[in-house]
């Protein structure tokens, strides 16, 4: 699996392309400023990019906007983000087309490998790894939200493993419930969110992204 990072503090570049190296990933390139990140999504066609919110030349959130680009012109390009801080904005920007092969980690969580290594998979595969403390963050301020007050405490804990990119049979394992039980919550959940009918897998995506919109 080939995969373009971007990370201008050199030290932390170089662990997280020592990391991904030793789980067979290949690094297609590393990079540190953002006109290097978009010279690389384009020419070199990666299966992931792992990619800092804050680069250089203006250390702002040119990281995000180069890696939403590169969406844009590839549609579905997976982007798993690293951000010093929760930064509530560039979650739903990444969710913002519907679509999954995102993810956002405070920077953080790359000191646990296999967490680290586990969401840029699942974004890698198309789906979604959500930080659970952006989750609890945002569950937090919206529990007296409509309809998000409207889920039940079981339907918030699963949803809440639903944002983490966790599959129906990983929710079961962790909430002791079966996988029939997941997959009637989530539908409930969908239905409280007034989700249009499609793929489980965009319905879940546009779950997180109602949990964003609802503040």
């Amino acid at each position: 699996m080939r995969v373009v990072l971007a990370e201008d503090l050199f030290l932390l570049r170089d662990g997280l392309v020592r990391m991904l190296e030793a789980y067979d990933f290949e690094i297609a390139a590393a990079v540190e400023t953002g006109p290097e990140l978009t010279k690389a999504l384009a020419e070199l066609e990666p299966d992931v990019a792992v990619v800092d919110v804050r680069l250089p030349p203006s250390h702002t959130d040119e990281g995000l906007q180069c890696a939403l680009a590169a969406r844009r012109a590839r549609p579905g390009l997976p982007v798993l983000v690293l951000s010093q801080h929760v930064e509530q904005l560039y979650a739903r920007e990444l969710l913002a087309d519907g679509n999954g092969g995102v993810g956002y980690l405070l920077k953080d969580r790359v000191f646990d490998a296999d967490q680290f290594i586990d969401a840029v998979r699942r974004v890698a595969a198309g789906g979604t790894a959500m930080d659970p403390q952006v989750i609890s963050q945002l569950l937090s301020r919206r529990s007296q939200d409509k309809p998000m007050g409207g889920l039940t405490p079981r339907e918030r804990e699963v949803m809440e493993l639903v944002a983490q990119g966790r599959s129906n049979a990983a929710i079961a394992a962790q909430l002791v419930i079966t996988e029939r039980a997941v997959a009637k919550h989530t539908s409930n959940i969908f239905g409280k969110l007034d989700l249009p009918p499609s793929d489980d897998d965009n319905r879940r995506v546009l779950a997180v992204l109602a949990y964003l919109d609802h503040g």
